[in-house]
């Protein structure tokens, strides 16, 4: 049975499963609707048409994993943060683990979207946010919000700021062949206050695993929330990453993504300023090899004045990989005053890999300051031989020149833990060892 098939009749079995009583029950059965009618994209669509998911859809997954794995911390502790005290909120193979999370409600809510469905206290943040930001023509987001059941769950109340960042991890062990997971996150900073977030989902298997996500965020105003996101999985794994983000007046909202691992990885990021004096951030650095795919799509709507926002994604690739950035940046008639940047630019370490890149301005207002920019080249030959003639030896070269390339981005990371295993993992992408701290 195709994919599409399989979860169109599958619903029905999941929402007696659940509770009809919910109080997301006819959210859920208006977005299967919609999915039935849409079905998944296609490269027929203009914004997939770089991107094939014939490869992805063809397994034969597991919707619901039927049993609970139960992980030793010591088996997996190299996927959290080192030397850094922080929230964990974690999911093995879609199920919450209460013994490798550290939740809180004291004064904050950092805990399971399960609970916050279900349990009348936090009714009205759920009626106020959940689902607000999706369009009814995005087949993955309507797709997981028909299942929409597990994830993370944060709401940050008025003037706090959070003295150590959340962990939002996902597991997948192999207890299934092949296995689905659809995760739903909520996160809500209310006005003046601050967090720091950092989501991965984490392989731990050969066996396929298709991750369809969605994260919804809401930024209230004066508040700040640095976002990152760590794409590091295996090939045998599958992602699509869909996070809208909200802001009003004078907040500061950052998502920063790094994407590594993974066999396709497609991440829609899509951010709505609702209010003057707003200044929203997306940054990314993709390093990719083999067979691998990794699909950017973004979108910033001005609909105020005043507003800012900048974009700056690097891209890093070699072997047969593929990579899409596809920018786009939306300026309504009202929105003077906007300044407006992004940027793209990519190297190509061989000539089997692949970039296609299309950054985009709409712009209806006059009075805007707007800029975009996309660069696709090689290393620079003349710095290479200038460092090969100080005795670095030709693969370490590469490697100073590459991380260099990506240093910007990096150096805007907050978290130091963070910013310490990316520069490692960046290391091992490129098969070097060098001789200092990164």
């Amino acid at each position: 049975m195709p994919l599409a098939d399989k979860l169109v009749s599958s619903f029905l079995a999941f929402e007696l499963d659940i509770n009809f009583q919910s109080p997301v029950h006819n959210i859920r059965t208006n977005a299967i609707k919609n999915f039935e009618k849409l079905g998944f994209p296609s490269k027929k669509l203009e914004d997939w048409k770089y991107t094939s998911l014939n490869k992805v859809l063809k397994e034969d997954y597991t919707l619901f994993s039927k049993k609970k794995n139960v992980l030793d911390f010591k088996n997996v502790k190299d996927f959290f943060l080192d030397n850094t005290e922080s929230y964990k909120i974690v999911f093995v193979d879609g199920f919450y683990d209460p013994f490798l999370s550290q939740t809180s409600h004291d004064g904050i809510d950092i805990c399971i979207m399960s609970a916050a469905l279900t349990k009348s206290k936090y009714s009205s943040i759920i009626k106020k946010y959940f689902n607000t930001s999706i369009g009814k023509n995005e087949s993955f987001s309507q797709l997981n919000t028909a299942f929409s059941k597990e994830g993370a769950y944060v709401h940050i109340p008025k003037n706090i700021i959070l003295e150590k960042p959340i962990e939002i991890i996902h597991f997948a062990t192999g207890n299934e062949s092949a296995l689905m997971l659809q995760p739903r996150n909520l996160i809500v900073i209310e006005e003046s206050s601050q967090a720091e977030i950092i989501e991965s989902h984490q392989s731990l298997t050969e066996n396929p695993i298709f991750t369809n996500s969605v994260t919804e965020i809401f930024v209230a105003k004066n508040a700040h929330l640095d976002y990152y996101k760590l794409q590091n999985d295996r090939l045998s794994s599958s992602l699509i990453d869909n996070t809208y983000i909200s802001q009003k007046r004078d907040s500061n909202a950052k998502i920063h993504t790094f994407s590594f691992g993974g066999k396709l990885t497609r991440n829609n990021l899509n951010y709505f300023q609702k209010g003057s004096y707003i200044n929203s951030t997306m940054k990314g650095v993709t390093i990719i090899d083999d067979n691998q795919l990794v699909d950017h799509h973004t979108l910033v709507d001005h609909t105020r004045p005043n507003c800012e926002s900048h974009q700056d994604y690097k891209g890093i690739f070699s072997g047969n990989s593929t990579g899409v950035f596809n920018g786009k940046i939306i300026v309504d008639k009202i929105a003077q005053k906007t300044n407006a940047f992004q940027q793209n630019n990519n190297i190509l370490l061989n000539d089997k890999s692949t970039i296609n890149s299309k950054p985009q301005l709409e712009i209806f207002a006059d009075d805007v300051k707007c800029s975009h920019g996309c660069t696709i080249g090689q290393l620079d030959q003349d710095a290479l031989f200038y460092l090969r003639a100080r005795g670095i030896p030709k693969k370490e070269a590469e490697a100073l020149l590459t991380y260099a390339f990506a240093n910007n981005v990096l150096e805007s990371v907050n978290i130091p833990g963070l910013k310490s295993r990316i520069k490692k993992i960046i290391a091992n992408k490129l098969n070097v060892k060098l001789g200092f701290d990164l």
